[in-house]
């Protein structure tokens, strides 16, 4: 086969040839550049990003001063090895996470390369500083893929299927959800039933909680039951950790989901946002919890990489400096308005939902909220796409719209992909197929 062809299809069949099948494509595209909120494929043709890399770039794909600080640190060094010897980049990102992270004590910080090393990291250090063996998650939830953090994942099809067995002294309480009819009562219910079955408060370390649950459907948590959950945990001395990996770096309306509900978590993950499409991540925390560890405890090879904290740093200066947490409440605003006025006409949407520029519309069988419709939310993303616009699914059922724009896009990219979606909802209501 040609090694430089340069069709869609010629690079997917090399792709299948290459590439084990559990890689897998959501969209059968091989992108070529991408400037902001719009993606042009190898044939030329233009996509606008519904997506964001899946919540990566918030800052719009290529931002000049992104670009500019990545450049700027590649033209000095590329890598060291921070615990080998150190620079100055590494430290500025954990000052400046730590001044940005809730709550007045003391803050630290350290960075990996993916969401599942920061949240293994918590872990890690949870159990160090509290003695204690045991993490409860939640249903529904998605903290990563490697075997601890599937552990935690609440989700089986595809992630955990045919991986187990998984670490042990992890646990998995309901979320609150009121489409799945979970009352908050339930949730913490859940969590003192495990407390009578399967482990003791006493041996517990953490409950690990994402403040708006992103592979399990978007759905934001109360804020009265991130605080019941923050008393509960007091109560026992466990601790808290807020994954933050795909709701931060302003995606919902502030620098950290769980701002909304004014908890202060004791560790907090990062990942996604935070790099602007370099790979980095980080665990921030209480400098006494975050200090648990012997030293050589936490680190690697390629955790902080100077250029990942270059473009980190200009990230959150363009957060600042472009209100981008402002900017993140009228987009999704504007998005889960223009679903309501489409809900007057259109049975199939069962629910809208979201925080900031986080939104989800769920899909069900005549507006029957008992009855999920994947098949509605697939067909849409498949013919959006032919349409050029870029969507992705999410949820236990497979059945609900995520919409993760670029905080950066304009309202006139944001309209022409919102008429999309409306024109091939209509469509597909035409053709009895929603």
């Amino acid at each position: 086969m040609n090694a430089f062809a340069q069709t869609n299809a010629q690079l997917m069949a090399r792709r299948v040839d290459a590439l084990p099948i559990g890689v897998n494509n959501a969209h059968p595209v091989f992108v070529q550049k991408a400037q902001n909120s719009e993606i042009w494929d190898v044939e030329g043709r233009r996509y606008i990003d519904f997506c964001a890399g899946i919540a990566v770039v918030n800052t719009g794909h290529c931002h000049p001063k992104v670009i500019a600080a990545a450049q700027a640190q590649l033209a000095q060094f590329t890598h060291t090895c921070f615990q080998v010897l150190a620079y100055e980049g590494y430290v500025a990102l954990a000052e400046r996470l730590g001044r940005l992270a809730p709550g007045k004590a003391a803050k630290k910080a350290f960075f990996m390369n993916t969401g599942a090393e920061a949240v293994e990291n918590a872990v890690k250090i949870a159990r160090a500083y509290t003695g204690r063996p045991g993490v409860i998650a939640f249903n529904g939830a998605f903290h990563g893929r490697t075997l601890l953090t599937l552990a935690l994942t609440g989700k089986v099809t595809p992630y955990k299927t045919g991986f187990g067995p998984f670490p042990g002294d992890i646990y998995h309480a309901p979320y609150p959800s009121e489409i799945q009819g979970i009352s908050i009562d339930d949730a913490i219910a859940g969590i003192e039933k495990i407390f009578k079955s399967d482990i003791e408060a006493s041996r517990t370390a953490a409950i690990i909680v994402e403040p708006v649950q992103g592979e399990g459907g978007y759905i934001p948590a109360p804020a009265e039951f991130l605080r019941r959950l923050r008393a509960l945990c007091d109560s026992h001395g466990i601790l808290l950790i807020d994954d933050e990996i795909q709701t931060g770096v302003a995606r919902t309306g502030k620098m950290l989901a769980i701002e909304h509900s004014g908890v202060t978590p004791d560790i907090i993950t990062m990942a996604k946002g935070l790099g602007g499409g370099t790979p980095i991540s980080a665990v921030i925390g209480r400098a006494d919890i975050m200090d648990a560890c012997a030293p050589g405890g936490l680190g690697g090879t390629y955790g902080g990489n100077p250029i990942a904290c270059a473009a980190a740093l200009a990230v959150l200066d363009i957060v600042e400096e472009e209100r981008l947490c402002q900017r993140s409440v009228v987009i999704g605003e504007r998005i889960r308005g223009f679903f309501a006025e489409l809900s007057k006409k259109l049975a199939c949407i069962g629910d809208i939902r979201g925080l900031g520029a986080m939104s989800a519309v769920e899909f069900c069988l005549n507006g029957d909220k008992r009855r999920p419709a994947p098949d509605i939310a697939n067909n849409l993303k498949a013919e959006a796409a032919k349409r050029g616009l870029i969507l992705l699914t999410c949820g236990i059922n497979g059945n609900v719209l995520r919409l993760m724009t670029p905080l950066t896009i304009s309202d006139a990219v944001l309209d022409e992909g919102l008429a999309i979606i409306g024109a091939v909802l209509n469509d597909l209501v035409a053709a009895g197929k929603a």
